[in-house]
């Protein structure tokens, strides 16, 4: 009997082995058994022959309706079979070269499976050597009949080396010979829910008589998946619990209470709660590792400074992580405005319970770089900013209480990590911050090994942005209108913001989150910041003061557009237009910026477009965001402009967002080359289900932490982390 651990070598043959081993990555019989039919054909059901597409890996049911022999002219050896298959409408031919003896199979008449890609020859449809399985006649006993026993048949994902047909005769072998299948869920647990044994699972998807049986397979499945997945980021989080921190409690008469007795606004209910919560976080003798999202302008960098104050009121240091240097320069700068005098430590004018600021970037001199270091090993700076520079090994802090990371969808959990285990002794408190918000489902899955804090009020006077869709095609003269306004924007002192998805034509877009369509479709050059940038200096904004602003700058060039478009009215040198590219996307806060316009709208995600629009009106002054766009009225892009232009709640537009796009997208997977941990799954639609896992698992470990009362879960836990499934929870 075979064992769901053994290797595939040891159960089907070195060759198919291989095959498998190489398309998909298997190894062992659990992997094949883990390969879910992509669909199922009914036995009595043809395929609809004319719905197939030239170049596509098919699987197809259809009747034979003729065959013919043709022998090459000039040499007796040498044959060509065409046969004729149907589904009582359409046709398509099979071609076979050298292979007489399949005339014996090609019965007209008799149905099989056949699978092949889809060629073209003389005009017409063909696969060209395809396999093929018979489906059994009547009174059939044996392999093929046990094989098709039931009135579904299963359609796997396939490739041009591992035909479906051959899938399905390997996962037919292995279930005729499997023992016992370890259950990885609890018996109660399974009884709470209503869910199959693992075994019968397993059977009901691969070999099911009903679709109702494929539906209860298909249940206990996703819940297996969601249960193994939450039963390790249970065990982090019963991990990070079992570290040692220095407990970082608040102190009555501190530099916290001095920042918060200057500040110029009142905190949010839902600043202080969630301080609160941070607060009390940090009080405690294991790591807090935490989560805090909030829309745009939700006020999270003002509870992440109230955090780090706290830690250096306790003797301790904290590292603010930003993924840009435009950002990082941006952080340092405003944490200066919020503090005054209490960053002035040890300087002349700086408050007795002050503390330093230090900026640590790549763009540094040496001098200000020296000097950086010297501050942040002696521990006379608090509060270190920086971009990956912080990791470096010649950053040495004297006591870090706590890391802050901001937008932490650019950083991935190895990034943070690096900087964690580099700390020796306890390990400091961590505080991440994402101005995406992130919907519950996925907070419990790629984030689950954090607990979550949310921020869903705007501070008083923060205005709604007033958004609107500037379409090219149906509204032509619009654009010009867009140029003036600009201009009356930057004649009444304020300043304008231009977005452009491509820097020169000279490459791709520099960051694009979702361009959706389809890819064969011509679409319209990208609007860039060179031809931009031109266009309006020569142009509509003529007498304007314009720089750009992309990733290709030399950030001492970068650092130096920013402070001139945030200089003060009047100032010699400052900035009234900037034209950029979404380097400019999230944390960048200038008082004066009070319009976006976003060129080519339509080529950036849902989230993207609210994050950029967020650049402007962040000081209780009205701020305007025109998305111009060359897509046609009625288009799925045109609609997605309108849905940004209709809320400005982050959070609706996160659902709306996440509706149109793939889970492989949603997970980080996409770009990231990895496979998606989830084969059916689905963090967009399956809520109830990660609840549930999430709660049970928990219950599981608490009750159970080594799990020695667990076999089962402990080795699918161990399986779970020995593949690739484990590291794309650690890419995003």
């Amino acid at each position: 009997m075979a064992d769901i651990n053994d290797r595939l070598t040891s159960v089907v043959g070195g060759r198919t082995a291989k095959a498998l081993s190489e398309s998909f990555g298997m190894k062992t019989v659990a992997d094949l058994l883990d390969h879910i039919p992509r669909r199922y054909v009914r036995r009595g059901e043809l395929t609809d022959l004319d719905s197939l597409r030239v170049d596509e890996h098919v699987t197809v049911m259809a009747q034979i309706d003729g065959v013919k022999l043709i022998p090459f002219r000039g040499s007796r050896n040498r044959t060509r079979i065409e046969a004729v298959v149907t589904d009582g409408t359409a046709k398509l031919n099979l071609t076979f070269f050298n292979q007489p003896w399949r005339v014996k199979d090609l019965v007209p008449g008799r149905r099989a499976l056949f699978t092949g890609k889809v060629g073209t020859f003389r005009g017409k449809r063909q696969l060209a050597h395809p396999d093929y399985l018979l489906l059994p006649a009547d009174g059939d006993t044996g392999d093929i009949a046990r094989m098709f026993a039931g009135s579904l048949v299963a359609v796997y994902p396939a490739t041009a080396r591992v035909s479906s047909l051959t899938i399905m005769r390997t996962v037919d072998l292995v279930l005729a010979g499997l023992g016992d299948v370890p259950d990885p869920v609890p018996d109660a647990i399974r009884a709470k829910h209503g869910l199959l044994p693992l075994r019968e699972a397993l059977e009901g998807i691969h070999k099911p008589y009903t679709d109702a049986e494929v539906a209860a397979a298909r249940r206990r499945l996703k819940y297996d998946e969601a249960f193994v997945l939450q039963a390790v980021l249970a065990q982090r989080r019963l991990h990070t619990e079992s570290l040692s921190a220095t407990p970082r409690p608040a102190t009555e008469d501190g530099l916290l209470a001095a920042f918060d007795a200057k500040l110029p606004f009142e905190l949010t209910a839902g600043q202080l709660e969630v301080g609160d919560v941070v607060r009390r976080g940090l009080a405690c003798f294991y790591p807090m590792h935490r989560l805090l999202q909030g829309d745009v302008g939700s006020g999270k960098t003002v509870v992440a400074l109230r955090a780090m104050l706290q830690v250096v009121d306790d003797g301790g240091q904290a590292a603010m992580l930003a993924p840009t240097e435009v950002l990082a320069q941006q952080h340092y700068r405003s944490l200066l405005d919020f503090l005054g005098p209490l960053a002035g430590g040890g300087m002349l004018g700086g408050s007795d319970k002050a503390t330093r600021v230090a900026l640590l970037t790549g763009s540094l001199s040496a001098a200000a770089r020296k000097q950086a270091l010297l501050d942040i090993a002696s521990g006379a700076a608090g509060i270190a900013v920086g971009t990956h520079a912080l990791l470096q090994d010649k950053v040495q802090f004297a006591d870090l209480g706590l890391i802050v990371v901001d937008e932490q969808h650019r950083f991935g959990v190895e990034q943070r990590s690096a900087l964690l285990d580099r700390v020796s002794g306890e390990r400091p408190h961590l505080l991440v911050m994402t101005a995406t918000p992130i919907p519950r489902t996925v907070a419990m899955t790629v984030f689950g090994d954090l607990e979550t804090s949310t921020l869903r009020e705007r501070p008083a006077g923060l205005q709604v942005i007033e958004t609107h869709v500037v379409g090219e095609i149906d509204q032509p003269s619009h654009l010009e209108r867009v140029w003036l306004r600009a201009a009356e924007e930057v004649r009444s002192g304020q300043r304008v913001f231009v977005v452009c998805p491509r820097i020169d034509d000279t490459g791709q877009a520099e960051d694009l989150q979702d361009e959706e369509g389809d890819p064969d479709a011509e679409r319209p050059s990208l609007r860039t910041v060179v031809e931009t940038l031109a266009a309006l200096k020569d142009g509509p904004l003529s007498g304007c003061r314009i720089a750009a602003l992309h990733g290709r700058l030399p950030s001492d060039e970068k650092d130096a557009v920013m402070r001139r478009f945030g200089a003060e009215r009047g100032a010699a040198d400052a900035l009234d237009v900037v034209v950029a590219t979404t380097v400019i996307e999230v944390g960048v806060d200038i008082a004066q910026a009070s319009t976006m316009v976003i060129m080519d709208a339509d080529r950036f995600g849902v989230s993207q477009l609210h994050q950029l629009r967020g650049r402007v009106g962040r000081r209780g002054q009205p701020g305007l965001c025109l998305l111009v766009t060359r897509s046609e009225p009625g288009s799925p892009a045109r609609e997605r402009l309108e849905a940004v232009a209709a809320t400005s709640d982050g959070f609706e537009l996160a659902r709306i967002d996440l509706q149109q796009r793939r889970e492989g997208d949603v997970l980080g997977t996409a770009q990231s080359g990895l496979r998606s941990s989830l084969r059916l799954l689905s963090v967009l639609r399956d809520e109830d289900v990660i609840q549930d896992a999430r709660r049970d698992a928990s219950e599981v470990l608490q009750k159970s932490p080594d799990l020695a009362a667990h076999q089962a879960l402990l080795a699918a836990i161990s399986r779970f982390q020995s593949e690739d499934r484990a590291e794309y929870l650690d890419k995003t």
